[in-house]
């Protein structure tokens, strides 16, 4: 499949084509009606609402229009608007006509999106439940996975299944594995068969294998969801009774080597195969008090920032494949952000403060598993404090300038407690605690330096940043560290980053992510998935697959 096409990850829910939202007080209900020639991409048609990037961009969307438009809200129904058939996942004559860098993308980006249902449960009080009101296979099985609770309708025919191995030869490339054990408690035996059978297994099995939470006859299935709904609802940190921020189009600018937002700018520099992230901080005085927030809404710093961050950070991963390398930086007054960063610990109470610090959470969580390398430089005139000290701490090197001679021009690093806690990676690590093997000394070190302005040598004393060359040395250590960095291959690269900035601690999402990477990243490229008689290849034309029965 072509990659000329570019792809904007920034919709509204008047232009979905796939999925439409409603809202019944603290419930609101998200079905899926997939339009089966409105794929992103010719070459395939959507059956059976099977999803493309382009049905997950409006799920995505659909997901941030909740948690930030309709406050009210405390669970969310995921259903299908189709009759007997909830979702079949992942479209297969897409995944067969595509490269093996949309795949693993895409992969990627519904990984995304289902941890940040999970993530939205856990920390911010949205609760799930997912009405399979019909078939349900392999990635729509794995969407109602990340729910809260799973209702199947009890008609003798519907079932779920993840039917990629014997179907597909290759695996379920959106947790499904991973979530089915870590997550159901399926016993290992039981989810052998289950992901080893095409058929699936419906009714009351479902339940006795922990597949799926109830099931309901078609005459009560509505009725059964709704009181499941409203139970997990009861249970919701949610605010009622207040109303929401509008996510309003990003005042954004895509030119041939450049993206360009309010607080965010990229710079493609293609002969290096690099591109340069500039954070800025604030412009204007921003709000400390509630109310002031309230007011700003959509255009408060905080989340005006990392909506845009977000935005650029999925645009550069998607639509530019070759940019191996991106250079992290930030611009402006410190002082701005840290006055930020004390008024998102003042109201972190606030349903508004709350959904922002999430939005701030799931970015940066996405920019630690991109496959890129991150080297963050900072120099004259950076803002690496608090929450965007968080960026130097994203990267696989941090370069400090050290300005010994001149101390009111030397950049500075300033902590603050949003760097203890509040923004933790997929691994429910700090960075702090990930860089420091959550080592005693280290950390109480660290924690002690809130409050101070530590200039290159402190910061290096205190293991904060990587080296703190001085500007006789600069431009040639960090020009040499980049140039190294793009000679080497992208692919060991990729292993290499992922393995070293994920240490010490996992979890169900790092094993899904470290699974997605490792095994489905290898089984897309093998002949027994993609080659000529290949599974994905002969899929729906009549032909036998042929599989090489070697183990490697």
């Amino acid at each position: 499949m072509s990659a000329i096409l570019t792809v904007d990850y920034q919709t509204h829910p008047a232009h979905y084509k796939h999925i439409t939202l409603s809202f019944d007080g603290e419930i609101a209900t998200l079905a899926i009606n997939i339009n089966e020639d409105a794929g992103i991409r010719p070459g395939y048609k959507l059956k059976l609402n099977s999803y493309d990037l382009g049905v997950d961009i409006e799920l995505h969307d659909a997901l941030q229009r909740i948690r930030f438009e309709h406050p009210e809200v405390r669970s969310v129904i995921v259903t299908s608007a189709k009759d007997r058939v909830f979702c079949s996942g992942a479209n297969i004559f897409m995944l067969g006509v595509s490269t093996h860098g949309w795949k693993v993308n895409f992969c990627k980006f519904t990984n995304e999106t289902r941890n940040g249902i999970e993530d939205s449960s856990k920390h911010d009080g949205l609760k799930f439940i997912a009405a399979l009101n019909g078939a349900c296979a392999g990635g729509g099985y794995e969407l109602a996975l990340a729910c809260d609770d799973i209702v199947l309708v009890d008609d003798r025919s519907s079932a779920v299944s993840l039917p990629e191995v014997p179907l597909l030869g290759v695996l379920p490339g959106t947790g499904g594995l991973t979530r089915v054990t870590d997550k159901r408690h399926v016993r290992h035996d039981l989810a052998d068969i289950f992901c080893t059978s095409v058929e699936g297994v419906r009714g009351q099995k479902a339940v006795d294998w922990r597949l799926v939470d109830a099931v309901a006859k078609p005459a009560v299935f509505k009725d059964v969801v709704k009181a499941r709904a409203t139970k997990l609802a009861a249970g919701s940190i949610r605010t009622a009774g207040v109303k929401g921020v509008e996510l309003t189009p990003l005042n954004r600018s895509i030119a041939a080597d450049a993206l360009t937002y309010t607080n965010v700018t990229v710079e493609i520099d293609r002969a290096k195969r690099q591109a340069v992230f500039t954070v800025k901080a604030p412009a204007t005085v921003q709000p400390a008090d509630i109310a002031g927030i309230e007011v700003a809404g959509v255009n408060w710093w905080p989340l005006q920032m990392v909506r845009e961050l977000d935005d650029a950070v999925l645009h550069m991963r998607t639509n530019e494949l070759d940019i191996g390398t991106w250079v992290l930086k930030t611009a402006g007054d410190a002082a701005s952000v840290l006055a930020c960063d004390a008024a998102l610990l003042a109201h972190k109470e606030h349903w508004l403060v709350r959904e922002t610090i999430g939005h701030l959470r799931r970015t940066l969580a996405r920019l630690d598993v991109s496959s890129r390398s991150l080297f963050a430089l900072i120099e004259e005139g950076s803002c690496f404090a608090g929450t965007l000290a968080e960026l130097a701490f994203c990267a696989d090197r941090a370069y400090m300038l050290a300005l010994p001679d001149d101390e009111a021009q030397a950049p500075k690093l300033q902590l603050s407690e949003m760097n203890f806690g509040f923004l933790p990676m997929v691994n429910d690590q700090t960075r702090l605690q990930r860089r420091f093997y959550e080592e005693v000394p280290a950390m109480e070190a660290a924690r002690s330096a809130i409050g101070k302005v530590l200039d290159a040598d402190a910061a290096l004393a205190l293991g904060l940043v990587t080296a703190a060359p001085d500007d006789i040395d600069w431009a040639d250590e960090i020009r040499l560290a980049l140039e190294e960095r793009a000679s080497m291959s992208p692919d060991a690269l990729t292993g290499l980053e992922a393995n070293l900035r994920f240490a010490q601690k996992e979890n169900m999402a790092t094993r899904i992510f470290g699974r997605l990477t490792a095994w489905q990243n290898w089984i897309f490229q093998r002949p027994n998935a993609v080659g000529e008689k290949g599974a994905l290849k002969v899929y729906g034309k009549g032909e036998k697959v042929q599989f090489d029965m070697n183990r490697v």
